[in-house]
């Protein structure tokens, strides 16, 4: 059909909040190593228009909620001309243990610091 398949934009909310997080100055590796995981409990997307083959997409991602064991990402993905919305969603993320029990999210992960 020539546009983009629906399940992959959840590829695309995974590489924003990957960079998103490594912006902050930690990665998923980091985070993972000091003991914190976060697995996806919900995903949700809104489809407004269709990206096409070749499109650029622009995403903006963000942290738009925080719970006592839990967080959510909201992302907005536009066209390349940033002049028309294409598709919104989020993903909401479980912080759990090595041992899959949920944690309170620390708070090293809600105020990262490069030096720290």
């Amino acid at each position: 059909m020539g546009v983009l398949y629906y399940a992959e934009y959840l590829h695309i909310f995974e590489r924003a909040r990957n960079q998103f997080i490594r912006d902050k100055g930690l990665s998923y590796a980091n985070i993972e190593e000091r003991g914190i995981f976060l697995p996806v409990r919900e995903a949700q997307c809104r489809y407004r228009k269709p990206f096409r083959y070749d499109d650029l997409i622009r995403v903006n991602a963000g942290i738009t909620q925080w719970g006592k064991a839990s967080l959510t990402f909201s992302y907005v993905l536009w066209n390349e001309a940033k002049d028309t919305l294409m598709a919104e969603g989020m993903t909401q993320h479980a912080c759990v243990n090595r041992s899959v029990r949920p944690v309170a999210v620390p708070d090293w992960l809600k105020n990262p610091c490069i030096s720290c």
